[in-house]
């Protein structure tokens, strides 16, 4: 039986149409003709994956694996393992594919995207390429070419795929945002009226979120600052609109820590890992993407990127059945926890976001925050180095950003008020860190970064237990990929332009600064 067969053809046309009723009845007639056949499981693990059912989906696909090796299999196992956060099988799973490469476009951008998700966009290049030249019509696998060509530097090819997206498809928001975000735009180099024209003709929630950003970005770059402004707020309260957030949901989070750490601070740690991670944390958009290339500009260093480790192996630890990685139940379900696993399951996940194991590592996740005490007792060589910036500029910062539309954790962003909430409960949550754990912390102000870059410098590596190294000067030079929003200001070298931009809007800020003026937060 091969794929050409009547059933296989029907079942992986179900599967395109996301019929999956009929894919299993296809699939199940597969497995009745040849019960040893693998690709009968492959079919009903992808229906089961289509359903929202991972687990098993997961485990057909490892038994269709057994059987039948191909690449294939493994790219869709790879992808079903990184969703569900098992890296070090994703990475496995993705360095067996490479010995028998699957030729079809889909494969090779499951594996492109398993690899980004891992951090390696060097090593998604090639997959990305390849599913491009294959289907040039699926706009998704340029898109992600693209923006991997970004991620490695590689800034005019990007440019240059983008464009021949947009040539295809005028509209598309993502490559319109992304392409905005390139570079700094200049009056003789910019897309302006393009952007307006398209925003006016979108009706996709999602383009018109996008667009909204892109053209805010561009009139911004233009010196046009009310005018950026006025786009960016409308598109955040377009999208604000839509969401169901409440900050009291957030509060309850730093409550939760709060109330949690005196049990923790008590509980006795075995066992605790001798290395020395080094963890820089802060509010988003505060500078914290600057230091990771400052730090790994150090030959003893490397960045790891933005992991997940933490969160995921403090959730792992309480055991908890909840839909989000971070909530009241996960974190009072710590009482009580071996917080020395919880710093041996972190190195175990973070393991397969390095490159050299002989150096250390820097994880740059800001949102690392709200567990700077569990990683202090979990990892006792671990070194933490907080960002701070203006009050103002960080809520205006993160205002500006537009993270991962569908992540939860960052809808507080589309709404002044809301960010200024969140700003407030991270400053106290920065303050009971510090009374807690003295001299465990380093704050740094990006203010002051940028006025003494080789002072500042001295004093991170310092905290780190790092010698002096004068390549952490020129970061710009750092060759390694960048994975955030910051990439392009992270390849010039440290200039002044994001200092008091808070300053230009002012009379839109004025509730903002009138709040944290109630809440005892200084802003002159």
């Amino acid at each position: 039986m091969t794929k050409t067969d009547p059933q296989i053809a029907a079942a992986r046309a179900a599967l395109v149409r996301g019929d999956w009723p009929a894919v299993v009845r296809a699939a199940q007639m597969v497995g009745d003709a040849a019960p040893q056949r693998a690709e009968a499981l492959f079919l009903l693990g992808l229906a089961e994956a289509g359903q929202g059912r991972i687990s098993a989906a997961t485990a057909l696909l490892r038994q269709a694996v057994a059987r039948d090796p191909q690449g294939e299999y493994r790219a869709q196992l790879a992808r079903l393992l990184i969703m569900t956060r098992q890296d070090s099988a994703a990475a496995q799973a993705l360095a067996e594919a490479e010995h028998a490469l699957p030729d079809d476009a889909l494969s090779r951008d499951t594996i492109g995207c398993v690899y980004a998700r891992l951090g390696d966009h060097a090593a998604s290049l090639p997959h990305f390429a390849h599913a491009v030249a294959q289907a040039p019509d699926i706009l998704e696998y340029r898109y992600n070419r693209a923006a991997a060509l970004n991620f490695v530097g590689q800034v005019s090819e990007a440019e240059a795929a983008l464009e021949a997206l947009i040539a295809r498809a005028p509209g598309h928001g993502r490559a319109h945002h992304l392409l905005a975000s390139l570079k700094r735009h200049t009056a003789d180099s910019h897309h302006v009226p393009r952007l307006r024209a398209q925003l006016d003709a979108a009706h996709d929630p999602r383009d018109r979120l996008l667009l909204g950003y892109a053209l805010a970005k561009e009139l911004d770059d233009l010196g046009e600052h009310d005018a950026a402004f006025t786009a960016l707020a409308a598109a955040n309260a377009e999208h604000r609109a839509r969401l169901p957030y409440r900050f009291a949901s957030d509060a309850a989070n730093f409550d939760a820590i709060e109330a949690a750490w005196p049990a923790l601070s008590r509980t006795p740690v075995a066992d605790a890992p001798t290395e020395a991670p080094i963890f820089v944390i802060g509010m988003p958009r505060t500078g914290t993407t600057l230091v990771d290339r400052i730090l790994s500009s150090h030959p003893a260093v490397e960045s790891a990127g933005e992991l997940q480790a933490m969160p995921l192996a403090v959730k792992h630890a309480a055991g908890t059945r909840t839909r989000t990685v971070l909530d009241p139940e996960t974190i009072a379900a710590l009482r009580g926890a071996d917080l020395g696993a919880i710093g041996h399951d972190y190195l175990v996940r973070a393991r397969h976001h390095r490159r050299d194991t002989t150096r250390r590592f820097v994880d740059k996740f800001p949102g690392n925050f709200h567990y700077a005490g569990i990683v202090a007792r979990a990892l006792p060589n671990a070194r933490i180095i907080c960002l701070r910036r203006h009050p103002m500029d960080t809520v205006l910062s993160n205002f500006r950003n537009l993270f991962a539309i569908t992540s939860r954790y960052y809808d507080y962003s589309y709404d002044l008020m809301d960010i200024a909430r969140y700003y407030v409960r991270f400053h106290r949550l920065m303050r009971f860190w510090q009374e807690a754990m003295p001299g465990r912390i380093l704050e740094v102000s990006y203010e002051d970064l940028v006025a003494d870059q080789e002072g500042v410098t001295r004093r991170m590596l310092d905290h780190a237990g790092l010698p002096w190294e004068a390549a952490c000067l020129d970061f710009h030079r750092n060759q390694a990929p960048v994975s955030t929003p910051s990439a392009a200001q992270v390849r010039r070298p440290i200039y002044r332009d994001a200092l008091a931009r808070w300053k230009r809007h002012e009379d839109a800020l004025g509730e903002v600064a009138a709040f944290f003026a109630a809440q005892g937060i200084a802003i002159d």
